[in-house]
């Protein structure tokens, strides 16, 4: 599946940023027939980033979010930046 398919956008509410800032904790809204790994594989071939792990929920509005732990190397602060949410 195309990665453009499976990651819609990032969120960027105040825990968001929390999370980004204390946990290296990203948080995007993704398709919402996609698996663990298919999110894993479209954001380091999408962003260049290492993945450890990946925690998923579906809102009550039926959207599927994903909260994406990044490793050390990779600061989630940058990511965001390049992202424009910053």
């Amino acid at each position: 599946m195309d990665p453009y398919k499976i990651i819609k956008h990032p969120v960027s509410t105040e825990k968001a940023v929390r999370l980004m800032e204390a946990d290296n904790k990203l948080i995007f809204v993704v398709e919402r027939k996609s698996s663990k790994p298919e999110i894993k594989k479209a954001l380091e071939e999408l962003f260049k980033i290492k993945v450890l792990k990946i925690n998923t929920l579906i809102t009550p509005k039926g959207k599927k979010r994903a909260i994406v732990k990044l490793s050390q190397e990779t600061p989630a602060i940058d990511i965001a930046t390049q992202l424009g949410m910053m």
